[in-house]
């Protein structure tokens, strides 16, 4: 998938952009989901960002940062730039690199007896987004920027601190620092150390960011997002929603199923038009299937128990709906 194709996969979930080179034009969204939940997040984090302190938010996957980032950026009004971790990454890639040389030649033989000629050689600059982010004044929105090495992001310290990139002398007209855009702001994004890929950051550039930790969506929230993203029923949300938040509890340390999984559960529910209910067996399998990326988690005798613990979450929850609606008896699982 192309670069710009991602963005606008990112941003169609919080934000309708358009792409002008290297960056994009965030406005407010009719496909994202608030909440008193989300809201008190976003203006905690809002009024950081006015005072000029970068945004760090932290948290296992799933729990909508990136969402979260770009809803923030929206409500600032400037363009975005967006730069993905990457272990690959050093400093050049954020800051800038020399691309090459340009060379001139000048001949003179306007006197047909004395021919002179000059030649010059420049080197060529080519600025990273870090760079243009800094001197353009825009939103830098830095995802789980802990996949990046530490080194590659000391270039950070500075700007974060001091408002001052350092910039290598082959830069164009010779600058050695660039003095940051006042109107530029950071937020970024990270998940646990625990994670594959994760590095463990530098204490200096955490000790210059707000960091707002975050863990799943509260019941309300994640029903709500579930009814939004498909054309489900408030109360097949709520056995859906239900549903995986009972299986969050299953493992150790286990932050999964994520609202992902809520979400393309409900999707399917609404494309196959099938009710959240085990008298209607598609369900079972539509549940089982979604959630079988977690059977790794969950194992007996070295063996996947992941199906069992579904089948039981499923009648548990579903029992419970039924009881509340006054229905007696539940159909065993096929």
């Amino acid at each position: 998938m192309s670069e710009q194709a991602v963005l606008k996969t990112i941003s169609h979930a919080t934000v309708k952009a358009e792409i002008p080179g290297d960056s994009v034009q965030p406005e407010a969204s009719d496909e994202f989901v608030s909440s008193p939940f989300v809201e008190d997040i976003t203006q905690r984090a809002l009024a950081y960002l006015q005072v000029g302190y970068p945004v760090h938010f932290a948290g296992p996957a799933g729990t909508g940062k990136t969402t979260l980032a770009f809803h923030l950026a929206a409500q600032l009004g400037r363009p975005v730039v967006l730069i993905h971790g990457d272990d690959e990454f050093v400093s050049s890639d954020l800051v800038g690199r020399d691309s090459g040389y340009r060379k001139s030649r000048l001949v003179d033989n306007y006197i047909h007896s004395v021919m002179r000629t000059e030649e010059s050689m420049h080197t060529i600059w080519e600025n990273n987004r870090l760079t243009t982010a800094c001197s353009e004044g825009y939103t830098l929105v830095y995802d789980e920027f802990t996949r990046s090495r530490p080194e590659a992001n000391n270039a950070l310290l500075s700007v974060l601190e001091e408002k001052i990139l350092n910039l290598p002398k082959l830069r164009r007209a010779g600058e050695g620092y660039l003095q940051v855009n006042p109107n530029f702001r950071a937020i970024f994004t990270s998940n646990p150390e625990e994670y594959a890929g994760v590095h463990k950051t530098q204490d200096a550039l955490l000790d210059r960011l707000i960091t707002i930790s975050l863990g799943h969506f509260d019941r309300e929230t994640e029903v709500t997002v579930a009814m939004r993203k498909s054309e489900i029923s408030r109360q097949d949300a709520e056995v859906v929603v239900d549903l995986v938040r009972e299986l969050r509890g299953v493992g150790v340390r286990n932050n999964r199923p994520t609202i992902r999984a809520t979400i393309a559960i409900a999707r399917i529910l609404g494309h196959l038009e099938v009710k959240a209910t085990l008298e209607d067996p598609r369900f079972a399998w539509v549940c089982r299937d979604v959630l079988n990326t977690d059977t790794a988690k969950v194992t007996r005798g070295g063996l996947s128990v992941m199906n069992e613990k579904i089948d039981e979450a499923l009648h548990t929850v579903c029992g419970n709906k039924g009881r509340s609606r006054g229905e007696d008896t539940i159909r065993p699982l096929k």
